[in-house]
């Protein structure tokens, strides 16, 4: 008979103990202040917190792995030497023996960690970390799904190799279970994760929709007040549709609209840019997709959209507009009728940044070049100056520039509307040419517009152009010379003042 160990014995054991838990809990502690990371790793507190992820109390190894996760968090420097340190095989152990606190406390270091880089994301793959996180997708606690389901968003997000590894272990259809729980903040993650597996190729995107994601996403657009969940759900599908023609109409078939065009003025502002890029995804691919959401209403929606927001929030919208003018001269008409072209003009003088500014400038390009009225809309709306402006400008991106000088060219030789063209027979010679040429396809014809050319100016602008012999720019300045007597051409042209000076000077009387 073994006699009991005496109490002085037992109380070194409940102090180490005491002294281990206080320790990590800590360490967990003051590792949420960003102040202290620095100090708590030179500390050397790696070494120090990867044994306690095996101790034998529940709550010291819980609050390891919190603490690690929290320093992980921090930056990628930390994440590497939570690799290094050889700690992710004992979490990925542990995901699969371990109580739920501890299984949410390793998969938020897992997610750490594989969130800062496609490699440390690869590291995490390669310690065995998505097969046991899909088996935690299973588990009965919605937290352990959740932050299993946050950790697969964070491993897949990165590239389409990783997304399918984790496609491999078997994710995908527990995610769309998850999607179906009634918890949102699971709903929320799953449909996160469900997005960053869709977004990087086809096939992914097609591995989604087989697993019948779409039909549980889709009727969320209307039936969740929850602004986070929406989110979520507007970027999978949008991640979704914007692969092919096939997956976009499987996403409309699902009855996104007219629910995604209310979400267009949702208070959330997330919500809103989710839902245009969504619009934008489905627009882009053919007439009939562009077709269907011009009858849902989608041109006056997405108008009232570029007008209420500002920055790369209203980039879809800009976009969705050029992609819907780009496909026929009718759907063009339709964004000029819901007033799109006084939204576009007014974005391209609110907005500072060139991407923003060279697709505001592209869009206004698709909606002008189709015909004369549609150039007319465009010119009305005082755009031509702008362009032109934006393509002269110094500190205008090179891809600005190109996008300004085929906007311009395009919608000049559709445009008849004169006194809009006059401002730019100014212009670089790249498109002073299409410019003059223009008039000199009109003024034959037009009695009017010549003599309002005369009186406007235009005519004696048209002679101080330097203009080489033999080229184009000659031939249609000549056109034009040809509508006027001989007389009026001479008397605007440079230097005819001093020839009457000299008249005078030698007349007698």
């Amino acid at each position: 008979m073994t006699t009991p160990a005496p109490r002085s014995v037992l109380q070194v054991f409940e102090q180490y103990q005491k002294a281990r838990i206080s320790f990590v809990q800590n360490v967990a502690d003051l590792a949420t202040n960003p102040k202290n990371i620095e100090v708590l790793q030179q500390a050397g507190i790696m070494a120090l917190l990867r044994p306690l992820l095996l101790d034998t109390i529940p709550s010291v190894q819980h609050n390891a792995a919190q603490a690690l996760g929290r320093l992980a968090n921090h930056n990628e420097e930390l994440a590497e030497a939570v690799v290094a340190a050889d700690i992710l095989p004992q979490l990925v152990y542990s995901l699969s023996e371990q109580n739920r606190f501890y299984k949410k406390a390793a998969a938020f270091v897992l997610r750490a960690v594989a969130k800062h880089s496609p490699q440390l994301a690869q590291a995490v793959v390669d310690s065995g970390a998505a097969d046991a996180l899909v088996v935690c997708l299973e588990e009965f606690d919605p937290g352990v799904k959740e932050a299993a389901a946050w950790a697969i968003g964070y491993i897949a997000r990165h590239s389409g190799e990783l997304a399918q590894s984790v496609v491999d272990a078997g994710a995908v259809p527990l995610l769309v279970l998850c999607v179906q729980e009634p918890e949102f903040s699971l709903k929320r993650i799953a449909a996160s994760a469900l997005s960053d597996l869709a977004k990087h190729t086809p096939e992914l995107a097609q591995t989604v929709v087989d697993a019948g994601a779409v039909a549980y996403l889709a009727p969320m657009l209307a039936g969740t007040k929850d602004a986070k969940l929406r989110r979520q759900v507007c970027s999978a599908l949008g991640q979704i549709a914007k692969h092919s023609v096939e997956l976009a109409e499987l996403v409309v078939e699902a009855e996104v609209f007219p629910i995604v065009l209310d979400l267009l003025k949702d208070p959330d502002p997330y919500v809103k840019k989710n839902a245009a890029i969504l619009v934008r995804e489905i627009a882009k691919h053919t007439p009939e997709l562009a077709q269907l959401i011009v009858n849902a209403g989608g041109s006056a929606a997405i108008v009232d959209y570029i007008t209420d927001t500002n920055g790369n929030t209203r980039l879809p919208g800009i976009m969705t507009l050029g992609y819907i003018s780009a496909f026929s001269e009718t759907l063009a008409y339709t964004v000029i009728v819901s007033k799109g072209v006084p939204a576009l003009t007014n974005a391209l003088t609110e907005e500072t940044e060139d991407h923003i500014k060279a697709a505001t400038v592209w869009s206004i390009g698709q909606v002008g070049r189709h015909t004369p009225e549609h150039a007319a809309a465009v010119a009305e709306s005082n755009a031509l100056p702008k362009l032109l402006a934006l393509l002269v400008a110094e500190d205008s991106s090179e891809d600005l520039k190109t996008k300004a000088k085929r906007a311009l060219k395009g919608i000049i030789q559709k445009c008849v509307t004169l006194p809009a063209l006059e401002p730019l027979i100014d212009s670089p010679p790249n498109i002073q040419q299409y410019v003059v040429h223009q008039f000199a396809k009109v003024l034959p014809g037009d009695v009017a517009a010549r003599r309002e050319f005369v009186t406007n100016g235009g005519l004696q602008r048209l002679q101080l152009l330097n203009a080489e012999p033999g080229s184009k720019l000659r031939e249609h300045i000549l056109t034009i010379n040809n509508c006027y007597p001989e007389e009026i051409v001479r008397y605007y042209s440079p230097g005819y003042s001093k020839v009457l000076l000299a008249k005078i000077d030698n007349f007698e009387g």
